[in-house]
């Protein structure tokens, strides 16, 4: 069921470092033509720390890791490429649809690869007012094995319900040089990360502890903040705003989260834009490193 790029498949014969890199937001995260611009150097990013990128994506109901230029390119400029998450995967490949994989899809696949690192922007979360409203990131990354590095979850979120859910489902989160919580947009989103990690050898060294422990089950999170954050009052006034134009256009569901980030994107005056390029260029980087040191 997966086919592998040229690159891929010549990094996995060769047993060097591999990146799963999602590609929902090349194709509904960005804005055309920043999109390919931005994915063509995460890709770059992940090479130049030694280490081999695998963009994750449904094509003519194939599944792949590691996309040929000529992919990457559909991925981006396809109108009708969709969002799968994991529940959809075996539906969207019998259909031979094409999509682009959500993180809790990517991360599936990625684990299916024997890849064991993944750089995304924001995880999804638990949605404001509703505790039984959340994303199926959570639960996938429950029972996937898995060093997901994000910055944070999205601000749009219910924070605290968010990571009260990642300590019920015993997922662990580790600070990356912070004791704060990140909220994508923002640096710290208002909440405390019990644990700290200073260097990727170290979430190298908790890797290969977790296995000798037999507490393998689940990801682990690697909270990584972005440096220059959005301005808080412009992110908090347009939050506002956006829920409430939610609310009065009866946005419900699984739709909010799109909702109120292209919110932010129309909004923002590109700011927005500007901290989502910022995130996954970092969290590339660092996931690239990790590869390395695993």
């Amino acid at each position: 069921m997966i086919k592998y790029s040229k690159e891929v498949s010549a990094a996995k014969s060769q047993g060097r470092p591999i990146v799963a890199l999602e590609s929902t937001i090349i194709s509904h995260g960005l804005p055309r033509p920043t999109n390919l611009e931005v994915a063509r150097e995460v890709e770059e990013i992940v090479r130049s720390q030694g280490a081999t990128p695998a963009t994750i994506a449904i094509i003519d109901g194939e599944i792949f890791v590691g996309l040929e230029a000529d992919q990457l390119i559909r991925i981006a400029n396809d109108e009708n490429i969709v969002k799968a998450s994991t529940r959809d995967l075996a539906i969207i490949c019998a259909a031979g649809r094409s999509a682009a994989t959500t993180v809790a899809a990517t991360s599936h696949i990625a684990h299916l690869a024997d890849i064991d690192v993944f750089a995304t922007g924001g995880l999804g979360g638990v949605h404001r007012g509703n505790l039984y409203d959340e994303s199926a990131d959570l639960t996938e990354l429950a029972n996937t094995k898995i060093i997901i590095v994000c910055a944070g979850v999205k601000s749009i979120l219910d924070v605290a319900g968010t990571l009260e859910r990642l300590e019920t489902l015993a997922i662990p989160v580790l600070g990356f040089k912070t004791n704060n919580f990140p909220g994508f947009y923002l640096t710290d989103s208002g909440f405390t990360i019990e644990h700290r990690v200073e260097s990727v050898g170290e979430i190298a060294r908790i890797w290969g502890l977790r296995q000798n422990l037999a507490t393998d089950s689940t990801a682990i999170i690697v909270a990584n903040p972005v440096t220059n954050q959005m301005d808080l009052k412009l992110h908090n006034e347009i939050l506002e705003s956006g829920l409430t134009l939610a609310t009065s256009g009866h946005v419900t569901g699984k739709e909010v989260t799109p909702f109120l980030l292209e919110h932010f994107h129309t909004t923002s005056k590109g700011e927005s834009l500007r901290v989502n390029i910022e995130i996954i260029r970092a969290n590339s980087k660092l996931a690239a490193e990790i590869a390395c040191a695993l």
